[in-house]
């Protein structure tokens, strides 16, 4: 089941990942929120060291905690 978080416009988004490879071959992990859950995108928790921020637009992301 994906992360839901809504926001205080009252619009629930999913969180999502997917891992990247650089041209240096160093792999990330890229998160971003969509209004649709995805299945094989989907991700579980907010990742250690992250939390859920609202910015002005009502648009989510993700931060660094500390």
């Amino acid at each position: 089941m994906a992360y839901s978080h809504t926001n205080s416009k009252g619009k629930t988004y999913f969180l999502h990942g997917t891992e990247r490879t650089s041209k240096s071959g160093k792999t990330t992990m890229l998160y971003y929120f969509k209004g649709a859950a995805e299945g094989a995108l989907d991700v579980d928790s907010v990742p250690e060291g992250r939390q859920v921020v609202e910015t002005g637009t009502g648009m989510l992301v993700l931060k660094k905690v500390g």
